[in-house]
């Protein structure tokens, strides 16, 4: 079912007013907000179907492939979960999210390089216990992580998502349970990782304010959320992914009402998961959704450890999919597989009952281009 109000209705409204009284916009949310704007419409170039019973033409625009973009973004999400799929072990896994402090956020907000030391210090904190636990065996877990800005509010909150293999490979050892995650150990060294890292950026004397103040207000370490999870089958694992990697900051089936001017939306709030329910201005809207496009390039899934490189010892595991499983996959995100399994019905066939021909694909500037 579509939703009642779209965020792309909201910025046709008011995109260009936002523009004209903002005065400085990145350029890459002006080139991601404009693909979304031009997602779907054909005179942007669309492919061409023919039934030869009904001789009727069938049009299908071309879409914009951007993140930010609601309708492609589920696409997008899709494929990361199909990827991510085939590199997973089948064992059991834990779901981490590491945080920081509200003080901290907008120093990643005012220079973004600075995001990637979320996913890097993330990694090192459970490769370093890991390793710490026995220095001969070097073991080694498999680490996908995923950056979110956003918090269920929307507004800026950076944090990293992972997951992590409850096991690893050693030097000596093909394989290793762990199930148990030391939560005073990782919320220390997340925090005393994070702030060295940044220091060494800032430099002492300008950092050093700030540093203390984190470890005098949060003397228990940095908020690091990992409870034992019930990631023990390959269907489990696939929910998580699709539910957490590579998705939009904002479902539109959160939007309840837009009169024109003002956005109402809800979201579970998340130290009780009642619900709350928001009103503010189109503008600010707009305002909170933008500041999440990331610059061109940038990559919010990572892998380390095993994910990362082919352990010495790999051939020994017993992997999520089967490369046959991964090739079916792949072959199913063709278009009409998908607009077949979310809507029922095959888009390649004419209301006739008939099954259409694929003429070919038409761009701006080609002799045929002829849009509707």
């Amino acid at each position: 079912m579509s939703a009642q109000f779209t965020i792309k209705q909201i910025f046709q409204d008011h995109w260009s007013s936002f523009l004209s009284s903002t005065p400085s916009i990145r350029p890459i949310v002006l080139d991601e907000v404009q693909k979304m704007l031009n997602c779907g419409d054909l005179k942007q170039g669309y492919a061409l179907y023919y039934c030869h019973h009904c001789e009727r033409f069938h049009f299908v625009p071309f879409r914009c492939k951007s993140r930010f973009c609601n309708t492609c973004g589920t696409a997008y999400q899709a494929d990361r979960a199909d990827s991510i799929s085939a590199k997973l072990i089948n064992c059991r896994h834990r779901h981490i999210v590491f945080t920081i402090p509200q003080e901290l956020r907008e120093l990643f907000r005012k220079d973004r390089t600075l995001l990637d030391l979320l996913f890097k210090v993330a990694a090192q904190v459970i490769t370093d216990w890991m390793y710490s636990l026995n220095h001969k065996e070097s073991f080694t877990p498999g680490i996908v992580c995923s950056l979110h800005t956003f918090g269920r509010d929307l507004k800026w909150n950076p944090h990293i998502h992972m997951i992590v293999s409850e096991g690893a490979c050693g030097n000596l050892t093909p394989w290793k349970a762990f199930n148990f995650f030391p939560y005073v150990m990782l919320r220390k060294k997340w925090q005393t990782t994070l702030l060295y890292q940044l220091e060494e950026v800032f430099g002492k004397d300008r950092f050093k304010p700030l540093k203390n103040a984190m470890y005098s207000n949060n003397k228990d370490g940095f908020y690091v959320h990992a409870p034992k999870s019930n990631f023990n089958s390959p269907k489990a694992v696939a929910n998580y992914i699709t539910r957490y990697i590579g998705r939009p900051a904002m479902a539109q089936s959160r939007i309840t009402n837009y009169d024109g001017e003002m956005v109402s939306f809800w979201y579970n709030r998340h130290e009780d998961e009642q619900r709350q329910d928001e009103t503010i201005p189109a503008f600010e809207f707009i305002g909170r959704l933008i500041i999440h496009i990331h610059e061109k390039y940038f990559n919010t899934l990572r892998y380390y450890g095993l994910y990362a490189k082919k352990h010495k010892f790999a051939d020994k595991l017993v992997f999520l999919l089967s490369r046959h499983v991964v090739k079916s996959r792949l072959l199913c995100r063709r278009w009409a597989f998908r607009m077949e399994l979310s809507f029922g019905h095959d888009p390649t066939k004419c209301s006739c009952g008939n099954y259409m021909e694929f003429l070919g694909v038409f761009r701006p500037g080609d002799i045929a281009f002829t849009p509707p």
